[in-house]
């Protein structure tokens, strides 16, 4: 992948005139186009070369820019790395949103966003579970950190639908049985599994759904037996 080359420096603000506010809004458009564009590199070189191999110079060559244009919108390699997996997160948070504001029953769309929180992670990593390890290793606290962060926002998501079940249910009670729901599917998340689960998405598809059904009948809900995941 490559672009045009960008100057690296600072971009201009201020401007006395109607004049400047385009300019400054494309200036915007163009950060977070090239802010994606670094992602979209870091992403496809943790999965050919791994985090051990993936370097600042690499990830600039990939995209086409001056090394220092990296560090315009990152502080380093580790924060390429965490800034990778924010940007997979929120794009399944907004998943997991869209399935909640569905009309399906209420069973039906916990057990789909449960099992989706747990494909969708599947099918980002299973081709570098090697760079996965390897960032394990060097990141480990701020993964940990930030995985509680995750799970927590999640929960909340997961939680506005648990709360529809009954109409005398309680808030708390609703984001209790969210946590309670999101730990458990958290034993089939890409970093409890074994290289060889990793390669074997149908297995973990029907070891999801039998978890699933566990969890919701324990909640006393009953997910259809139509599941096109």
């Amino acid at each position: 992948m490559t672009r045009m080359r960008v100057q690296s420096g600072p971009v201009p603000e201020g401007g006395t005139g109607p004049a400047s506010i385009p300019e400054t809004s494309a200036a915007r458009r163009l950060r977070s186009q090239i802010r994606e564009e670094i992602l979209d590199a870091v992403d496809l070189l943790l999965e050919t070369i791994g985090y051990a191999g993936m370097t600042i110079e690499e990830v600039a060559r990939h995209v086409g820019i001056g090394k220092g244009t990296i560090y315009l919108h990152f502080a380093s390699k580790e924060d390429l790395a965490l800034s990778s997996i924010d940007r997979m997160i929120e794009r399944l948070l907004s998943r997991l949103e869209t399935i909640a504001d569905e009309a399906a029953p209420v069973a039906d769309r916990l057990h789909q966003m449960l099992v989706t929180r747990v494909l969708f992670r599947f099918d980002h990593v299973r081709q570098d579970h090697q760079s996965l390890d390897e960032m394990l290793a060097v990141l480990r606290t701020s993964l940990l950190s930030r995985r509680e962060l995750w799970f927590e926002r999640e929960a909340r998501v997961l939680s506005r639908v648990v709360q529809g079940r009954r109409l005398n249910e309680w808030e708390n009670d609703a984001l209790r049985d969210a946590r309670s729901l999101i730990t458990a599917t958290n034993a089939l998340l890409p970093y409890s599994l074994s290289k060889s689960e990793l390669g074997r998405r149908s297995l973990l598809l029907e070891r999801v759904n039998a978890l699933c059904d566990i969890l919701l009948r324990g909640l006393n809900l009953h997910p259809s037996t139509d599941r096109g995941t």
